[in-house]
């Protein structure tokens, strides 16, 4: 018989989505009602979570998703071998002000996390307690902070060097282009995590050509790069246009994330999708460039709407009571024990 994500499904994750987007399908019950069988399982539940929310971007935890998410999306952060969880608020660019430091600095003595600077640019707490996630959220969001999606299958971060503002080698302002990117691809569920960087010239001080997706500047504008990755396999990325205008660039990027996360399989990066790719980097400039499928304004489109639904998640959980429940550790009651797994 036909070969599929699961036994409850038939097809890959790409027919999944070709499915999901025509039939216009919003839950997991629609679509297993539709094209599968059974109750479905934990391998075809995150795939089904993020096809709905790559699509349609509606909360995941309301109407019945939560149940269909990984645990890390469950509780909006990443679970640690405590059983604690990490509080990573979005620092887009790496731009932050002076009291958002000071706010920052104020919560996590409140509930008495410890700190520090992650690799992305950002700032972490660690050893919250679930039933303490969405109070500290709240705190956060008060102070104009929102959730840095530290935990999802999504853009991570957008990291960059402080550019033509302040370095003497800067070609272009890096730190307003990574915070344009940032705040456009924010929240935008996708097969695996995706990273960003811009680097205000060839010296290459934010990694660009390291991440999915990168920008180097020139003196004309901006080189694109796509499909790179660190971690256990680095791979470099691929150069997918030179000397462009910041207006370019967001039309590429939003062509090729689409075109991604509409055909890649789960969990995979843009790295290994772009080698599995018939014809490579070539037929990727093809596509998103010279449109030879006749699918730009429809990618173009997915992304908008993308772009234009995005809510922070932990404002939504925190300014709402009736999520709350869902965070406590016990179901019938209030109070709390400490459960910190110390080794």
């Amino acid at each position: 018989g036909p070969v599929g994500i699961c036994a409850h499904f038939p097809y890959s994750r790409k027919e999944l989505f070709d499915i999901v987007k025509v039939k216009k399908l919003k839950s997991f019950p629609d679509v297993l009602s539709e094209v599968g069988k059974g109750n479905g399982c934990e391998i075809c539940k995150p795939i089904l979570a993020s096809i709905l929310c790559g699509l349609w971007n509606e909360l995941i935890l309301d109407e019945g998703r939560d149940e269909i998410q990984d645990t890390n999306d469950k509780y909006l952060g990443n679970i640690q071998k405590t059983g604690t969880y990490s509080v990573i608020p979005r620092c887009a660019g790496g731009d932050i002000s002076p009291q958002e430091l000071e706010d920052f600095a104020r919560i996590a003595k409140k509930y008495g996390l410890w700190t520090k600077i992650t690799g992305a640019q950002r700032m972490g707490m660690f050893g919250a307690e679930r039933h303490q996630l969405p109070a500290i959220w709240k705190e956060l969001a008060d102070a104009g902070m929102e959730s840095g999606q530290a935990y999802g299958k999504a853009l991570r971060a957008v990291k960059s060097c402080v550019g033509s503002t302040w370095c003497r080698y800067g070609q272009q302002d890096s730190v307003t282009m990574a915070v344009i990117l940032e705040n456009r691809y924010k929240g935008i569920r996708s097969p695996h995590k995706m990273k960003m960087g811009v680097s205000g010239c060839l010296r290459e001080c934010a990694e660009a050509q390291g991440k999915d997706v990168g920008l180097i500047a020139t003196q004309k504008g901006y080189n694109l790069y796509v499909c790179g990755n660190g971690g256990a396999k680095p791979v470099h990325a691929a150069l997918l246009g030179t000397d462009l205008s910041e207006e370019e660039c967001i039309k590429y990027i939003d062509r090729t994330l689409m075109f991604y996360i509409s055909t890649a399989k789960h969990l995979q990066r843009t790295a290994p999708w772009l080698e599995e790719l018939p014809g490579g980097i070539d037929y990727l400039k093809k596509v998103v460039i010279e449109d030879k499928l006749g699918i730009c304004a429809e990618l173009e489109a997915l992304l908008e709407h993308a772009h234009s639904t995005y809510k922070c998640e932990w404002k939504e959980i925190a300014y709402d009571a009736s999520h709350h429940k869902k965070f406590q550790q016990y179901v019938n009651t209030q109070e709390n024990r400490n459960t910190e797994q110390i080794e």
